[in-house]
């Protein structure tokens, strides 16, 4: 890795970063294609599937995004049948939404294939890579 004179990395590291990230993200869409599923769409469903039934303000604040924007991700995802809404019973100005069964079956099936799309995409590297990988893209998270 490159440096300046003030230690900072080069814009060479940051296209690298970018291009893998860019390949990541195609890999992503391809692996989903099979349900028809966005990567936002299926970020919800992950996030439904962990954390279970919850107001869509909540789905918004997990997803990072504005609550317009969650609406219609799961209007997607109720047009599919993998989610439901339904009034808060503590608040019906407020709507929950949980996963179907179909819901619940797509995001395991989606689970492992990005399990297996992971393992693919890192196989060139060796363990102690990997871990190293881990470790660093951990220490860049927070």
């Amino acid at each position: 890795m490159e440096s300046t004179v003030d230690g900072t990395a080069d814009d060479g590291l940051a296209e690298t970063f970018w291009s893998v990230a860019r390949r990541l993200r195609r890999q992503t869409h391809k692996t989903l294609e099979p349900w028809g599923i966005t990567p936002g769409q299926s970020r919800a469903v992950n996030v439904l599937m962990r954390h279970g039934e919850m107001r869509l303000s909540e789905l918004s604040e997990h997803l990072r995004i504005a609550p317009r924007s969650t609406t219609e991700v799961v209007d997607g995802l109720q047009e599919r049948g993998l989610v439901q809404r339904h009034p808060d019973p503590g608040d019906r100005r407020a709507t929950l939404v949980v996963l179907t069964a179909d819901g619940r079956t797509v995001a395991e099936a989606i689970r492992s294939a990005r399990i297996a799309e992971g393992e693919r995409f890192f196989a060139a590297l060796s363990p102690v890579d990997r871990a190293e990988l881990s470790r660093i893209l951990n220490k860049l998270r927070e």
